[in-house]
């Protein structure tokens, strides 16, 4: 028990761990890794520079091979790189001119960013009655950096500028003019045209652009600015659209107010075409419909293949990609199954290997068939189709996590499935190679090859997404039977599995073994959670414990048990359905997810009904306070079991959410999970060392703000709201 307990308190520590880094998207900590891929110098235009005048920063930013760092707009996932000044007093700082991004593809989702080099330039304003002397300029720069993981990164930068009464150029003010043109053009004669494509469907709506794309043809894009209202997706399709001009359809996702009726961004040419690339920044209106068009305007059916030696190439392309899927990192647990199924089958007789292999086979060639069907009824849909789709899906997360899991405690030996058992499940089928175990392990290994990419196979299936349903299908079965014609050809060849161990006591242990990466696989599939429900995931965590506690008790007193097994079997079901009641869908809530357009707005909502809070800051509750509006600030941590207590208890509950919905209050977070520096000069101002703080704030801005006890009750809170507007 004191085992069992102690591995309890370590997965909660580590989920804790998580929460802390995944729950506050307003949080900016390192991630604990060593060495960062990234490094970040202060470059000035200016050794000297006089009072009145610009001096131009650069911040330069040097990526490791393969690693990329983010736009201001960072696309369908990212942070935008950001710094925090430090300046002399006469000094201060612009915005961030930003260089022209690249479009990639990463970690299964698109996004504006920058590799290997980069240079940010920052305008700094010396005021005329700026001191002389040396001036110190510093900061804290802060990015996400990203290759297979995505790791949050900060530096320490600075540099030394002297105020005289003289200019003297710096050796890096060449350096900083080429990292000029770098940045977007503008063009009065530019003429960009948007257009609404037909009606919204709830929050979603398309976008017609059209632009003139001069020698570039259908190599360019639209990217667009970052905004609080709305979002548009980095996923295009683009077409040509009479001489010259280029439109490209998106898709505009609205969280509040009415749909935008302009928008913002950069109109890019030859975007492939690196030494080429042009970008001009555009502002534009969105009218109802086309001038002198419909107002649904469909999008021209992509071009066939223009030779058959195009879709061919493709075709061994997909082939080829099927085959390196077998030693990617998502399909390596499948493998150890069937290696163990190979050990299993090499005493049996050649026609029954030959048949496990083809329905092993047929399992991934189905599989891949039914992917083909789900992407064929998107695109139907005018939805944007892409490879491993079903992974955004939140539920199918879970649910597979939980699979995954299930197959891993199933080799570690806890419980075993038969045809009699109750409740036969994936676990028990995927270990064992009779039939529904050979075709269960095809569909297996297609599940857990959607999450990843190979070479050789993102072309061909970026081509396959733009062609007719029978492409698509045939691309997919090609995938199919490169992921499974290893295992087919080694059943085809009995004599090649003499290379194998005999079978043996041996495969025991090897099969106890083969459980540890597929446990790898569900702790994977539990991080990817984390984006869909934040520090929800305690309660999951939780729960997958319960789960585990309950196929135990299972396997140990009622399968493997003499006595008292109907009570046994009583006990596993009730923790299965407690877990499932009180921790998926009472605490988790796992059919809501949290919003993710709502985090990148700079919005969070722990769970579905509850306060929205907003990010932090003195000018941003004095903004609030400016509009009229009172206003709560709740400073926590989620390493504070009392701000805890009080958030579920007297905080973030219905009866306090309706009197602030009601009263217009406006609530804030500020995250002392990491101890920024700013919130400890808050907190030790308002005369307290350290969490849990609430404020209230009333409407009246010649009023102070209220500060609540630091054990809270519903009633404490409610009559400080009720105070505040008074």
């Amino acid at each position: 028990m004191r085992v069992c307990f102690l591995g309890f308190i370590f997965l909660l520590t580590f989920v804790g761990d998580l929460n802390a880094q995944f729950d506050d998207p307003f949080g900016g900590g390192q991630a604990g890794v060593a060495k960062p891929a990234t490094t970040v110098k202060l470059l000035l235009s200016h050794d000297a520079a006089k009072p009145g005048t610009t001096v131009m920063a650069g911040l330069a930013l040097t990526m490791a091979d393969d690693w990329h760092t983010y736009w201001i707009n960072p696309g369908a996932a990212g942070i935008a790189t950001d710094v925090e000044w430090t300046l002399p007093k006469g000094v201060s700082a612009g915005p961030i001119q930003w260089p022209t991004p690249d479009k990639f593809t990463a970690l299964g989702s698109i996004g504006y960013g920058y590799h290997d080099k980069t240079i940010l330039l920052v305008p700094l304003t010396i005021a005329a009655d700026a001191a002389l002397g040396q001036a110190t300029i510093s900061g804290k720069v802060s990015w996400l950096e990203c290759k297979e993981s995505c790791i949050p990164r900060d530096q320490q930068v600075s540099a030394t500028l002297t105020i005289a009464g003289t200019d003297t150029p710096s050796a890096n003010a060449a350096k900083l003019d080429a990292a000029k043109t770098e940045l977007p053009k503008t063009d009065a004669n530019l003429a960009v045209k948007a257009w609404w494509d037909g009606a919204a469907k709830e929050d979603e709506r398309t976008l017609l652009i059209e632009f003139d794309a001069g020698q570039s043809g259908t190599d360019a894009d639209f990217f667009a600015l970052l905004f609080e209202s709305f979002e548009v997706s980095p996923e295009s399709e683009v077409t040509a659209s009479g001489a010259a001009k280029v439109r490209i359809k998106k898709t505009v996702m609205k969280f509040e107010g009415a749909w935008p009726s302009e928008l913002a961004g950069l109109a890019v040419r030859n975007l492939k075409d690196h030494g080429k690339t042009e970008a001009y920044r555009v502002k534009f209106p969105i009218l109802a419909s086309a001038s002198g068009a419909a107002a649904t305007t469909t999008t021209q059916a992509p071009p066939p293949a223009t030779a058959d030696k195009s879709l061919w190439r493709m075709l061994l392309y997909a082939f080829i990609g099927g085959l390196i899927l077998n030693v990617m990192p998502c399909v390596l647990p499948v493998i150890s199954l069937k290696i163990l199924g190979f050990v299993n089958q090499s005493k049996e007789s050649p026609a029954r290997v030959r048949l496990l292999g083809m329905l092993y086979g047929a399992g991934v060639v189905v599989s891949f068939l039914v992917l083909a069907g789900v992407v064929i009824g998107v695109k139907s849909a005018g939805e944007l189709a892409s490879w491993g789709m079903q992974m955004s899906n939140p539920q199918f997360v879970v649910l597979l996590t939980v699979l995954i899991m299930l197959v891993a405690l199933n080799l570690f030996g806890l419980f075993e499935v038969t045809l009699g058992s109750v409740g036969a499940a994936a676990g028990s089928v995927a270990t064992r190679e009779g039939a529904g175990g050979a075709f269960f392990n095809g569909v297996l290994a297609t599940v857990l090859a959607t999450p990843c990419t190979a070479p050789f196979l993102a072309p061909a299936l970026g081509f396959a997404f733009t062609q007719t349903a029978a492409v698509i299908v045939l691309m997919f079965v090609t995938v199919a039977l490169g992921l499974a014609f290893p295992y087919v050809a080694l059943s085809w060849n009995p004599k090649l599995l003499r290379f194998l161990p005999k079978p043996g006591l041996w495969m025991e242990k090897f099969k106890v073994a083969m459980g540890f990466p597929m446990l790898a696989t569900a702790v994977w599939l539990f991080s990817v959670s984390i984006e869909y429900y934040g520090g929800r995931v305690l309660w999951f965590g939780i729960f997958l414990i319960v789960i585990a506690m309950a196929v135990w008790v299972f396997g140990e007193f009622f399968q493997r048990g003499t006595g008292r097994r109907g009570l046994a079997l009583g006990i596993a079901g009730a923790l299965a359905l407690g877990g499932v009641v009180f921790g998926l869908e009472g605490q988790m809530q796992w059919r809501t997810p949290t919003d993710p357009l709502a985090a990148k707005a700079g919005v969070v909502q722990d769970f579905p009904g509850g306060i929205r809070w907003h990010r932090w800051s003195p000018e941003a509750v004095a903004k609030a306070r400016e509009a009229g509006q009172p206003v709560l600030v709740d400073f926590t941590a989620v390493w504070c079991a009392t701000c805890i207590w009080n958030k579920k208890t007297s905080i973030d509950i219905e009866s306090v959410g309706a009197v602030m919905a009601d009263k217009n209050f406006k609530a804030f977070r500020a995250d002392y999970t990491r101890r920024p520096d700013y919130i400890t000069e808050e907190l030790r101002d308002r005369g307290r060392a350290g969490v849990p703080l609430v404020l209230v704030f009333p409407a009246d801005k010649t009023r102070e703000p209220e500060m609540l006890p630091e054990l809270l009750t519903a009633d404490t809170v409610l009559n400080a709201l009720n105070g505040a507007v008074d």
